[in-house]
């Protein structure tokens, strides 16, 4: 075993710690209050290649590795989850999705502008009835001549009313439940593809969440991805290394968090001496340091079986449970440092302790994760 980095990975989470504190947190505190996006943030990401890291060159990304792309996700996380979400769905989802099962034409067509940042694309899988329980699709794909009509209702999209290109999870033949599902390419601009209010949240209130509705809208059957009844495994097949992105994110926010909390008790002063010298916040610095470094080596195993070409199932459905908790018990002990200050938006604590909440929801939430480990130990599907 190695632990060393490369030079090019140390190269890599450099730019991107560099880019997360002089891009992304100037105003990261008012775009939260204000639930902005940050579009001109994200531009520059897009320009710096990190919204198709693992995109082949010929398709305008940046050819990297799942190692260099989880640890320029912890350094983002650490600043603006609302940032990393952005990052982690055209990354993980989208991009990855397509170049892996996507024909030659949908690759030209849509991976070269979703690849280099020039648009942006959304992953469209949850509905009302069917979050956690994705085989129970209602949104119907129904099959005619030359096209698939679309309609239903997809909730929780992050990107939502910022992409450009939409990855839809669809029931074409009902009778067949799960194995009737298909995935398709919908274009923004296309009728009757409705857009609701944006999602007023607890955490990563920057991002773009909105619910979105498909009324009668036509899909040239060029844009389904794979064949026929496909689309429940492109959906679980993207959705586990969307975990390690995920994890990757969790860890950022728990690191972020910690390194907030080191230095404010390295500075804050009580009974004359700074309160990292008494043991009862020294103890919480070790537990939460020790449980961060855990949790980063449980995300660097994920991704280093993703690129070994293993099965990286059960790593990234571990590293995402534990460090999504990794990341709530930090953030909390963080604020619980901080003290009064805590509390206060300037501190930035608190920020980051409702952005981590939703790790152990989104993409599988936390009760999922351990039934996609326990069938695995125990040897059921």
């Amino acid at each position: 075993m190695d632990f060393n980095l490369t030079e090019e990975h140390i190269m890599i989470r450099d730019a991107a710690r560099d880019f997360a504190r002089t891009e992304l947190l100037p105003g990261v505190i008012e775009r939260d209050n204000k639930q902005e996006f940050p579009k001109e943030q994200i531009k520059k990401m897009g320009e710096l290649g990190f919204l198709g890291m693992m995109v082949d060159p010929k398709y305008g990304g940046s050819g990297l590795d799942t190692i260099s792309y989880i640890l320029a996700m912890e350094e983002i996380s650490k600043i603006d989850a609302s940032a990393s979400v952005v990052m982690s769905v055209n990354n993980s989802l989208v991009c990855w999705g397509l170049e892996h099962f996507g024909n030659e034409e949908q690759k030209q067509k849509y991976l070269t502008k979703l690849a280099t940042g020039e648009s942006l694309g959304a992953f469209c899988l949850s509905e009302p009835e069917a979050g956690s329980d994705a085989t129970s699709q209602k949104t119907t794909a129904i099959e005619h001549d030359d096209y698939y009509l679309l309609n239903g209702t997809k909730n929780w999209i992050t990107n939502g009313s910022t992409a450009d290109f939409y990855l839809v999870i669809a029931q074409t033949h009902i009778e067949k439940e799960h194995k009737g599902i298909n995935a398709f390419i919908v274009e923004k601009n296309w009728d009757g593809f409705d857009i609701g209010p944006k999602e007023d949240k607890l955490g990563i209130r920057g991002s773009d969440t909105h619910s979105l509705q498909f009324n009668d809208v036509k899909v040239p059957k060029e844009n389904r991805i794979g064949p026929d009844g496909f689309g429940f495994k492109f959906a679980m097949k993207t959705l586990a290394g969307g975990r390690i992105g995920i994890a990757a994110q969790a860890l950022g926010i728990a690191s972020g968090a910690y390194e907030l909390a080191l230095k404010y008790s390295q500075e804050r002063k009580t009974f004359g001496t700074a309160i990292c010298n008494h043991q009862a916040i020294a103890f919480k610095l070790v537990d939460m340091a020790t449980q961060i470094e855990a949790a980063r080596h449980l995300c660097m195993k994920a991704a280093w079986e993703k690129d070994q070409n293993m099965d990286y199932t059960v790593s990234g459905a571990m590293a995402k449970l534990y460090a999504s908790q990794v990341a709530m018990d930090t953030t909390v002990e963080a604020v619980q440092i901080h003290g009064g200050n805590g509390f206060v938006k300037d501190y930035h604590v608190e920020r980051l302790m409702r952005d981590a909440k939703i790790t152990q929801i989104y993409e599988g939430t936390s009760e999922i994760q351990k039934i996609i480990i326990s069938r695995r130990l125990i040897g059921t599907k």
